[in-house]
């Protein structure tokens, strides 16, 4: 089973390994959601979506869907 984003736990930290760019939003990719980047999940919204990240230092929301797609390794 890979570990994605939509895998992580509240206060969770994970570097980012792959990004299937065809499905991810450009505007995400902009934004610092690229491989090799820190992740943390910071809170997670009533009916588990959106999923609201801290990506190098960015805050961003993202949909469950997306967040399954971005493939990470926990620290």
């Amino acid at each position: 089973m890979k570990t994605t984003i939509a895998t992580l736990k509240r206060g969770q930290r994970a570097i980012i390994k792959e990004v299937t760019s065809d499905i991810i939003p450009l505007k995400l990719l902009e934004m610092g959601c690229l491989p090799g980047n820190e992740v943390q999940l910071l809170q997670i919204a009533p009916f588990q979506c959106p999923m609201y990240l801290n990506i190098n230092g960015s805050h961003l929301a993202i949909r469950k869907e997306v967040a399954a797609q971005i493939e990470v390794e926990i620290i």
